[in-house]
């Protein structure tokens, strides 16, 4: 944003931060929180420290000190924004879905070998083996309504193994290695603490590809349609082999609901054709088949994908492409978060550092989805609106801020 359209949502986003202000320490603190935020939502090209401190009009110290040496409550940050956000997700007008989760990672290059976690490993944002980091995160939709919920830094075997340089880094003792389904697991559990239940989830095949992780969703009953590679491994009723998914269905005798042809729309272009079939299949030692394969076949291009699915109960395969489909929403999220907010431009060697710069970008998008909610005319359920002024038409205000009490409060 420019710095005429940061003073129109000014009054709007002071009244949001006020929710979140007592998980800060002292009146610096709050102080830190609005500087860094707006200097989060402004147009500048690096969002690093010592661009958002000349931004705010302090020295880059302060910045760097903010995120890793001042005292303030990350976590607790980090769950007060999921819980107000999530009232104003559940009150969006339901499209037939309900609240779908998303399960999925993001990257960025990276020089050296200091920022935590870094080393050359598979990096999404350039398609190949890169130096660089990887951020696994949790995102919530509901028609399209779309919000970032949390992240968590994948921290490597190597890493995990070196306790010296973990230490030097300010990882603390206690963590470790975890592959990246099992940090998506406990994203999910950390959102279902806060109050957040979802309807279904979906995700990537790299996440759809390990049954532990699939193992795990259907344990807690948590319905799903994720993408799964085409060697991956189901049986179908009757039969002890195992078959890849992309074999299944030019088996003999496998019975596969007649292909349909289906138009699913796309917020960024057109309605794309899908053909598509499902059958009934099991999973590992299952004796009677409770997911279903999908395969969809993209009319205009080939594309071929293939899904997995689990429900409580029978559902039409219009709404399990619906659901798998779903994913495409992350990819907004994550342009948003990395191009305008700065998520993946954090530059440091502090793994408390990074966790906090995480921390405040969940804050600023959550601010960004409330204030595109009421742009597209729906009421966030808790919040008041009022008009800010603005070169274009009146933005509403985002919240009304609670009352401020004790030596702490800070002026709008």
């Amino acid at each position: 944003m420019t710095s005429e359209q940061l003073e129109a949502i000014g009054p709007a986003l002071t009244g949001f931060l006020s929710h979140f202000e007592r998980y800060f320490d002292n009146r610096e603190g709050v102080v830190h929180l609005r500087n860094y935020t707006r200097g989060l939502l402004s147009d500048l090209e690096r969002k690093t420290a010592e661009p958002l401190a000349l931004h705010a009009g302090v020295p880059p110290r302060n910045v760097q000190q903010f995120l890793k040496a001042c005292v303030w409550d990350d976590r607790g940050l980090v769950d007060a924004v999921q819980r107000h956000v999530r009232d104003a997700v559940v009150a969006t007008p339901d499209d037939g879905l309900g609240t779908v989760v998303i399960f999925d990672e993001t990257s960025a290059v990276k020089k050296g070998d200091k920022t935590p976690g870094v080393q050359r490993q598979y990096l999404g944002c350039v398609g190949k083996v890169e130096n660089g980091i990887v951020t696994v995160h949790l995102a919530a939709v509901r028609n399209g309504a779309k919000a970032l919920l949390d992240g968590e830094l994948f921290l490597p075997k190597a890493w995990a193994a070196d306790r010296e340089r973990c230490a030097a880094a300010d990882i603390p003792a206690d963590m470790r290695h975890r592959p990246k389904w099992r940090i998506a697991f406990e994203l999910l559990g950390r959102a279902d603490g806060n109050g957040w239940r979802f309807d279904w989830a979906t995700f990537d095949a790299g996440y759809g590809g390990v049954p532990n992780f699939l193992k795990l969703l259907d344990v807690c009953g948590q319905q799903y349609v994720g993408e799964v590679p085409k060697t991956f491994s189901v049986r179908v009723a009757g039969d002890a082999t195992k078959t890849g998914a992309a074999a299944v269905f030019s088996r003999p005798g496998v019975k596969a609901v007649k292909a349909k042809a289906f138009a699913l729309a796309h917020q960024t272009g057109p309605a794309a054709a899908w053909q598509a079939k499902r059958v009934d299949v099991c999973l590992g030692d299952e004796i009677r088949p409770t997911h279903q394969l999908i395969k969809a076949r993209n009319r205009q291009t080939g594309e071929v994908k293939y899904f997995i699915a689990r429900s409580n109960r029978r559902v039409g395969l219009r709404t399990l492409l619906r659901v798998g489909f779903t994913r495409w929403h992350v990819e907004h999220v994550f342009r948003v978060a990395k191009d305008e907010i700065g998520l993946t431009h954090f530059e440091g060697r502090s793994y408390v550092s990074l966790k906090r710069h995480l921390a405040l970008c969940v804050t600023v998008m959550a601010f960004v989805s409330l204030h595109t909610m009421r742009l597209r005319g729906e009421k966030p359920g808790g919040d008041v609106g009022t008009g800010v002024p603005g070169t274009a038409t009146a933005v509403p205000e985002i919240s009304e801020p609670p009352p401020r009490h004790g030596r702490d409060a800070v002026p709008a």
